[in-house]
């Protein structure tokens, strides 16, 4: 799903597209919050810029 669409505060898969064209999804669960995006599992921010979501599967 579209970025712009990601829910708040819970836990979620992003993908990046990197310049050179490569997709890839962040190996963690991510957390949208006001300032941007953390690390769920330490509540780090994380400097990306994702493009895409989908729900984290809890079997991961």
């Amino acid at each position: 799903m579209k970025i712009e669409t990601a829910p708040f505060n819970r836990d979620i898969e992003v993908a990046v597209i990197e310049a050179d064209g490569e997709i890839y999804a962040v190996v963690f669960p991510c957390r949208r919050v006001a300032a941007g995006w953390i690390k769920a599992a330490s509540d780090n921010p994380v400097e990306i810029h994702p493009t895409h979501w989908r729900e984290w599967e809890v079997s991961r």
